[in-house]
């Protein structure tokens, strides 16, 4: 199956994409389930693959696949233990370590590897990245995880000379299965993206001290391309200012976080007018990844997603711990130029 223009992602469950022949053209695959590290049979292994160990839902007990397409001519390779494809223009790279001397070390070099690999292959811009470490919300040496991958992130961005604020890439941070590696997988550019914040919230990066070190990350990001504009919203949650809405209303805090990303969109179309882009973006033109902490509430957070968006709407759903333990639900959602179509 030939590419489509411009940059893509597919939610597929792992037969499907078998199936499919979805190989041709992929930049590179994320793969989510209960699953060690391991090839995909018939997958090239020149293709980055990042392996998460997330449990699925909706399809029981399987493995789902994000596949990252591209039609420019893609280069494979590897810098340290970051495993890369690039195109012309876009490079998708993933790493994964243990954490054999602790999460802050294993973050830290994780981080340095990433930045020596786009620097050396002349992709210096983090467009999205997205980061899952086993029991975020867990306190070990006296600071819960989570506050310890931050510090790391950030300690090794000030020591490379990166920024902390305003220009930072979209991203996320989620838990995943016990016993687990650190594992990052990114996507980078020869050109800086616009960064976008939302008018409803602070920006991470200036959360008062109360939620510990400051998440470097930016609420969406905005790529354009000759074959279209791109945007990459974070995970987003139920949290209005700097506080966590709804505590313990799977359904309310469903609500409150769509809310959040119609924000992003209102405000992506009016940076986009800015750059003279002429970009639009709207619900129905996201794709969407669904954390859901507690499986018995999928269900409620599925009747709020089927009323907003309609029955058709692609949405992986996935397991996982979500940065705050108040926090029963996070929201993803990539979404290309609704006019291009």
């Amino acid at each position: 199956m030939a590419a489509e223009a411009g940059l893509q992602v597919h939610y597929l469950p792992l037969a499907a994409a078998r199936a499919s022949a979805r190989w041709e053209g992929v930049l590179g695959i994320a793969l989510f389930g209960l699953t060690r590290a391991r090839p995909i049979d018939g997958l090239a292994t020149d293709i980055p693959l990042a392996s998460v160990s997330t449990p699925v839902l909706v399809e029981a007990g399987g493995e789902s696949c994000e596949i990252w397409r591209t039609d420019e001519q893609l280069v494979s390779g590897r810098h340290s233990n970051v495993h890369y494809r690039r195109g012309a223009d876009v490079l998708f790279g993933c790493i994964s370590l243990p954490e054999s001397d602790g999460l802050h070390v294993a973050t830290a070099t994780a981080y340095r590897e990433i930045f020596a690999a786009v620097d050396a292959l002349g992709f210096p811009h983090l467009l999205r990245v997205w980061n899952y470490l086993p029991q975020i919300n867990l306190h070990t040496q006296g600071i819960e995880r989570y506050w310890q991958f931050n510090s790391a992130r950030r300690d090794t961005l000030i020591a490379t000379a990166r920024d902390v604020t305003g220009n930072v890439p979209a991203a996320c941070a989620l838990g995943s299965a016990d016993g687990s590696p650190l594992v990052i997988y990114f996507l980078a550019s020869r050109t800086a993206p616009a960064v976008i914040e939302n008018p409803r919230q602070i920006s991470a990066y200036d959360y008062p001290p109360q939620y510990g070190p400051k998440p470097v990350f930016s609420r969406a990001s905005l790529r354009r391309a000759d074959s279209g504009t791109t945007l990459f919203i974070s995970g987003t949650a139920s949290i209005v200012g700097h506080r966590t809405m709804h505590v313990g209303d799977a359904a309310a805090q469903t609500r409150e976080t769509l809310v959040n990303i119609e924000a992003l969109l209102e405000e992506a179309n009016r940076v986009s007018d800015r750059l003279h882009a002429r970009a639009r973006f709207d619900m129905a033109s996201l794709a969407y990844k669904v954390y859901v902490r507690n499986p018995v509430d999928l269900p409620l957070i599925q009747f709020q997603l089927q009323a907003a968006l309609g029955p058709g709407a692609p949405i992986l759903y996935l397991q996982a711990d979500i940065c705050r333990p108040d926090l029963l639900v996070e929201i993803e959602a990539t979404g290309k130029d609704c006019t291009c179509d």
